[in-house]
């Protein structure tokens, strides 16, 4: 059971459209963004201001940063890498996860904030 006074979200200050705000996502979701930063050349603000500018009025700006990480995640992916990482099948799905252990969030996942430098956004 999980403690009530630990929680899975890290927040971040962003400088969206010239304003700073602060954004809650779960290290994984930072790490992913900072890998995308990483990848498109530019800065997590940069990342956060184009979703900010293109999100729905209805959607906040938490919920359209993980929209925007699966869709850009997912528009990557192809039927051959599915292939290289065993997908295709639920019963394959379920031996692997089997085979993985659950990060802790004290772990992030086996990967810190400091090896992505994410504390230095």
């Amino acid at each position: 059971m999980l403690d009530s006074k630990k929680t899975a979200l890290i927040s971040r200050n962003v400088t969206v459209d010239k304003r700073r705000t602060s954004i809650r996502l779960e290290a994984q979701m930072w790490i992913s963004l900072k890998e995308i930063a990483d990848r498109e050349k530019c800065s997590i603000h940069d990342i956060c201001t184009v979703i900010f500018v293109k999100k729905a009025d209805n959607i906040t700006l938490t919920a359209a940063i993980r929209i925007f990480l699966m869709l850009y995640f997912k528009s990557a992916s192809t039927e051959e890498g599915h292939k290289k990482a065993g997908h295709g099948g639920f019963q394959r799905m379920l031996s692997r996860v089997a085979n993985q252990s659950v990060p802790s969030y004290d772990e992030g996942c086996g990967i810190t904030a400091k090896s992505y430098a994410i504390d230095a956004l």
